[in-house]
């Protein structure tokens, strides 16, 4: 039997490593969710959850996963047979667009090649040949988990706006939000989308849709089936400081303290130590000879990097070896990439030498994976992170 000394290297792109500071406030004792001490952190959260979207507007927040902040997000402004225009981006906006399918949608799904984000010219074109509004939402996720591509949001936005298109903005933040920059207000956006797993800095559990004015209004008028997931009773209860249902409430501590440590470093800072982290892996990844997944320079992912291996290796195997070797676990290909890639997350709790460790560990992993790779890849990524 293998005995593991030291810590495990979880370098996935979520669930995240939570810290230690999280770990002790979810230890408290539970408290009573109808009670006075528990209406007081419920306002503390939802207030402190405002700045990190870059809202004034209301967060509902749900005990689910980011799956049923998805399935929230549409069932609140849409009705059946509404068009929704999604883009093919990775995995992940596929099964947002199976999902919408599901609830009784009409998709119009922009194809891609899972290395560039969400088309504004595709969206622009799309839109502007809607003169009768039959499209009522874009559904866009802004940093795909599958393939660390960025989306670029203002973009879509302002694809809308020239064209006088009234359709709802909605976009799925899971993967980026505490991590990449995003602005829920000023971008124009309806309806985002989040977990508590990645940038939050908690286990799985909580799922959150901020919302905009014109997505309340939808709301009130939008008839897909919703019953669990309906926003008007939480933000109801959520105005003396409770809920409809039990909440999470040990993961609600867990949450002020994440807020708490967010604020502290700022959240300009978290999103330039991501942007530092991931710059350093990319040049690593260069270094090593091998080609980052994603395509566009302006769309590379602050959370996570896809590295994609020469044709005929296999990156799973990478992948078993440094599990095995060097107790670190990274992210399988999905989908279509399944065995093409391996992702290195970056995200959440995370400092200079946690990033030193991980690629020297992937730098083992290859060429105990007989892949030939240049020796400076390691040494690229150290020099950008003295440099940078």
């Amino acid at each position: 039997m293998t005995v593991r000394t030291g810590r495990h290297f979880l370098q996935i792109p979520g669930p995240t490593n939570v810290p230690d500071r999280v770990l002790r406030a979810m230890a408290a004792p539970t408290l009573d969710h109808r009670g006075p001490e528990f209406a007081e952190l419920t306002r503390r959260v939802l207030d402190g959850l405002k700045p990190v979207f870059d809202t004034t507007s209301p967060v509902v927040v749900y005990p689910s996963s980011g799956t049923g902040a998805w399935e929230a997000a549409l069932a609140n402004t849409l009705s059946p047979g509404d068009r929704v225009l999604c883009f093919e981006t990775g995995h992940f906006a596929t099964l947002w667009r199976d999902m919408a399918e599901s609830l009784g949608l009409e998709v119009e799904f922009v194809p891609g090649d899972w290395r560039h984000g969400a088309s504004p010219e595709a969206a622009a074109d799309l839109l502007a040949a809607d003169p009768a509004h039959r499209i009522k939402a874009v559904c866009v996720v802004h940093n795909e988990t599958s393939t660390g591509v960025t989306s670029r949001v203002p973009e879509i936005r302002a694809a809308l706006d020239a064209t006088g298109h009234p359709a709802l903005l909605l976009v799925d933040t899971v993967s980026s939000l505490a991590s990449i920059e995003y602005h829920h207000e000023a971008w124009g956006v309806d309806v985002t989308v989040t977990g508590s797993q990645k940038g939050l800095m908690l286990p799985p559990g909580l799922g959150f849709n901020a919302v905009s004015p014109k997505a309340i209004e939808a709301s009130r008028t939008a008839r897909l089936p919703r019953s669990y997931w309906d926003w008007a009773p939480v933000l109801d209860a959520n105005a003396a400081g409770f809920f409809p249902y039990t909440p999470a409430t040990n993961l609600l501590y867990g949450l002020e303290e994440a807020l708490r440590m967010l604020a502290e470093e700022g959240i300009e800072q978290v999103w330039a130590r991501h942007a530092r982290h991931a710059a350093a892996t990319r040049a690593a990844v260069r270094g090593w000879g091998l080609d980052v997944l994603c395509a566009d320079d302006r769309e590379h992912s602050g959370s996570l990097t896809a590295v994609l291996l020469p044709d005929g290796q296999d990156a799973d195997a990478v992948r078993k070896i440094v599990l095995e070797r060097f107790d670190m676990s990274l992210g399988t290909g999905l989908g279509r990439l399944a065995g093409k890639v391996f992702r290195i997350g970056h995200l959440g709790h995370f400092n200079d030498l946690t990033l030193a460790g991980t690629l020297a560990g992937v730098q083992m992993g290859l060429e105990l994976a007989g892949i030939p790779v240049g020796s400076e890849g390691l040494a690229a990524g150290l020099d950008h992170l003295r440099t940078a």
